[in-house]
């Protein structure tokens, strides 16, 4: 069974986690990597403490000792406006210093706000191809299903 713990965006902080825990059943999105047949438990759901992210520092301990062997930085972080400028640091630290994982992204990306993003230059900026790839080359049919 892979354990993982999800971070959302602070700007989010009410999110009840539809889309996230929706696409860990479906094995879409950031959860693709993860075999249908393999049993997936969230062990933990918070938010990053809002800008600049005080939570990163403690969170992920928290996620650990319930036995998080990766964590999921929310698709909420890649899509939202502006995109969390911070993103790269949190992968960064949460890697180096708790020794996890870190996947950038949990559903996919609601194609609207896909389609949107694409038409202003802070993605190609952020390098977010580079940063949330796997979120970016996601079907879609899969991301229109996620609108």
């Amino acid at each position: 069974m892979k354990k993982i713990g999800i971070i959302i965006c602070g700007r989010y902080q009410e999110c009840g986690g539809g889309k996230c825990f929706r696409s860990v059943r479906e094995r879409v999105g950031g959860f693709a990597r993860y075999s249908k047949d393999e049993p997936v438990e969230v062990v933990g759901y918070s938010y990053c403490g809002g800008c600049p992210g005080g939570n990163i520092e403690d969170v992920p301990e928290e996620m650990k000792k319930n036995g998080a062997e990766v964590i999921h930085l929310a698709t909420g972080l890649v899509v939202g406006y502006p995109p969390c400028p911070r993103i790269r640091h949190f992968k960064e630290f949460i890697e180096k210093y708790y020794e996890l994982p870190v996947v950038i992204g949990t559903h996919p990306i609601p194609l609207k706000y896909f389609d949107a993003h694409q038409k202003l230059p802070f993605w190609a900026n952020m390098n977010m191809e580079d940063i949330a790839g796997d979120l970016m080359k996601e079907d879609k049919n899969i991301m229109k299903d996620y609108d």
